[in-house]
């Protein structure tokens, strides 16, 4: 009786670990969040059982407790139940709720880690988050920071804080974090780079400043905040680059 929450990575299925795919190919249920995991919910053999809890096209999300209550029961069927996460199970993606109800339900829980879009998105768009010359410290936040859903971010403590910023979730909360930042000591200069659907085709990313937020773009979107946003080490070098590199 073992649920495994299994994270899927940032999108690109190639990205997807081995033990990811070796739990998605004996399963007799997944349960995902979104239509657009088609492509991993694939490897399921076809006589497992597709539980989408997320929106989509004419239906509603289930709310955090009804996904909970799906799991408690399909756990408790006996049967090999995958809950495929976005990114990794326990960053950002409430795979930890998940967890804490399946066992106090008496339910077990076995966990297959993932690429977050913290680090793979970023590294998808060519943005080192430690470069030793520019940080040597790289802080997560999930940006969304309305009080039902937990204690919102410290935005001015962070500025302070130095360092990489990696901004999940806040997509519709960017302008607001970027003043916030910018109120607790973070030149307006300071770069940002917006990456989309980061490892996947249709990646897209656009950098900017604090006082010059990047166009906004569609999500799923990671925000990188510090000097290394301003870099692209995926691009060909600059000639300038290259003298650098081979003087």
């Amino acid at each position: 009786m073992t649920v495994t929450l299994v994270g899927a990575g940032p999108g690109d299925p190639m990205w997807l670990t081995g033990a990811a795919r070796a739990a998605l190919t004996s399963a007799e249920v997944v349960v995902y969040d979104r239509p657009s995991a088609g492509a991993l919910v694939a490897l399921a053999p076809p006589s497992a059982e597709r539980r989408c809890v997320g929106r989509s096209p004419g239906r509603r999300a289930l709310s955090q407790d009804a996904v909970n209550a799906l799991l408690v029961d399909l756990g408790r069927s006996g049967r090999a139940v995958v809950r495929l996460k976005s990114g990794d199970p326990f960053v950002a993606s409430r795979g930890g709720e998940e967890a804490l109800a399946l066992r106090a339900a008496g339910v077990a829980v076995a966990v297959v880690p993932g690429v977050s879009s913290a680090l793979g998105a970023p590294a998808a768009a060519g943005i080192p988050l430690m470069l030793r010359q520019l940080s040597v410290t790289a802080t997560i936040v999930d940006g969304n920071d309305d009080p039902e859903h937990g204690t919102p971010p410290d935005w001015e403590l962070l500025a302070r804080l130095g360092g990489t910023l990696v901004i999940l979730t806040g997509r519709g909360r960017i302008r607001r974090i970027a003043a916030r930042l910018i109120a607790g000591g973070l030149p307006a200069e300071t770069p940002v780079a917006a990456v989309s659907a980061g490892s996947r085709p249709a990646q897209r990313v656009v950098r900017g400043t604090l006082g010059a937020l990047p166009a906004p773009l569609p999500p799923p979107v990671t925000f990188v905040v510090g000097a290394v946003a301003a870099l692209d080490l995926t691009a060909p070098a600059s000639p300038e680059e290259a003298v650098r590199a081979h003087p």
